[in-house]
């Protein structure tokens, strides 16, 4: 086991960084992939019922699931940026102590949400955003994807912790596997068993289920840190790292949640095609920014074993090549995007007033989409070598800090086009201030390696 670890590390810390980053991103980006079909599915089979409160449920209750997600990547993130850390630092004891601390907290986390979401079910599916009319749609998925809860939170937490060792291959094949059955049960539950909207609820936390059992089984496989329960610890230490590690995460997952329920809440005047047409932007922008985020995931175990072994160099040179294959990456889909917005929108909801909505949505977006390159490197980079401040202000500027407020100003001012535009809106304020941040820090890591910094 040790020297499978001790292999581990001089691969990540030797290796060219390309091909490194290469290597290591191609089962995050089909893990980010498969774990976006999870919600597209859902909403491209429940779309065949051929209602648009149906489908305006699912994007409705999809804030609650951003909400359980950042719960995951909070924990995991945060157990996951330290693990990488240590493990560079050769400190395998306190990497296992946190992987155990991490998982278990999260689990307990997710109970917590399932527990209070069922006592409060209805003021919650209204505060999501619902209408009467969405209501008893949005009530029968929101009951079912709340007892997935706490599986939901550790799957996250037991992706990331296998992602920063190093391992993505282990959490690939635990999510790609749950996706694919998810896949297959939405139709059978949804039409041949009759069971509507839950039926694609019941679909999801099932398959999670079965990723939570293979990625928990990954843990035990590869020279990656195994999860006992007798590790946890409930020393304070632990925990501030944690929460310096996952804040950023926490802030980004969890104002996409509150973001989406203002975007509900502002569109709402406009009827439920409205509703139902934002909701199929949100998938398609989510998938679309997927291959990304796991090619940026591919860059973080390198980043963190390299910072913690004070290779600067190395976390610099990882950071520009994520950068600039990414934003070419972003400026291809955003131009695919933009010229078969209708066909995309269509592919969801084949409704003339959602896909009227939609494809205009869809198309302001993809001006602005390849801006998410700088913000989404940036943020991964700060917060993986423990910049807690500066990557907890990029992760909220985005959904949070520009997107809530100019969502309620704009479609107040300019009405649907308000909310048409908003996301375009707040790319470019994020991106304003994410440049100056970063270049900040790549310049305080233009030190000879070997040199001490502060976390």
């Amino acid at each position: 086991m040790d020297e499978q670890r001790e292999q581990k590390f001089h691969e990540l810390t030797e290796a060219p960084v390309s091909r490194l980053i290469c290597r290591l991103a191609l089962p995050c980006i089909v893990s980010m992939l498969v774990t976006a079909f999870y919600n597209m599915a859902d909403t491209f089979f429940v779309g065949m019922m051929h209602s648009n409160s149906a489908t305006a449920a699912v994007g409705v209750v999809f804030s609650l699931m951003a909400l359980i997600q950042a719960v995951g990547f909070f924990f995991g993130h945060g157990s996951g940026n330290f693990i990488s850390r240590e493990l560079g630092r050769h400190s395998q004891e306190t990497a296992a102590n946190m992987a155990a601390t991490g998982f278990f907290a999260a689990l307990a986390a997710g109970l917590a949400i399932c527990i209070l979401g069922q006592i409060f079910l209805t003021p919650l599916a209204y505060l999501l955003g619902s209408t009467d009319t969405i209501l008893p749609y949005a009530r029968a998925y929101l009951r079912v994807i709340l007892l997935g809860a706490p599986w939901m939170t550790a799957s996250l937490v037991l992706n990331n912790q296998l992602r920063f060792q190093g391992s993505a291959l282990y959490g690939m094949v635990g999510i790609a596997s749950g996706a694919v059955l998810n896949i297959a049960l939405d139709p059978l539950l949804i039409f041949v068993l009759d069971l509507g909207v839950a039926g694609a609820a019941w679909a999801t936390i099932f398959s999670q289920f079965v990723s939570f059992c293979l990625l928990l089984a990954g843990c035990t496989k590869g020279g990656n840190l195994p999860i006992r329960i007798s590790r946890v610890q409930f020393q304070a230490s632990y925990y501030i790292m944690i929460v310096k590690g996952g804040l950023p995460s926490l802030a980004r997952q969890g104002l996409a949640s509150l973001a989406t329920i203002c975007l509900n809440w502002a569109i709402r005047p406009y009827g439920d095609a409205a509703i139902a047409a934002m909701s199929v932007v949100q998938r398609i922008a989510t998938f679309g920014s997927s291959a990304m985020i796991g090619f940026g995931q591919g860059f973080q175990p390198v980043c963190g074993f390299n910072y913690g072994a004070m290779f600067y160099s190395r976390v610099r040179q990882g950071f520009w090549f994520c950068f600039k294959s990414s934003f070419l990456f972003l400026a291809a889909i955003s131009a695919l995007g933009f010229a078969f917005a209708p066909q995309l929108i269509a592919l969801f909801r084949n409704d003339p007033e959602v896909i009227a909505i939609g494809s205009a949505a869809l198309r302001y977006q993809c001006v602005t989409f390849c801006t998410m390159s700088w913000l989404t490197m940036s943020n991964m980079m700060l917060q993986t070598i423990g910049r807690t401040l500066p990557a907890t202000f990029l992760a909220m500027a985005r959904q949070g800090l520009f997107f809530v407020p100019l969502v309620l100003l704009l479609s107040n001012v300019l009405g649907l086009f308000g909310v048409q535009i908003t996301q375009s809106v707040s790319d470019l304020l994020s991106l304003a201030c994410a440049v100056p941040i970063q270049l900040r820090v790549l310049r305080q890591l233009s030190v000879p390696d070997g040199t001490l910094l502060r976390d």
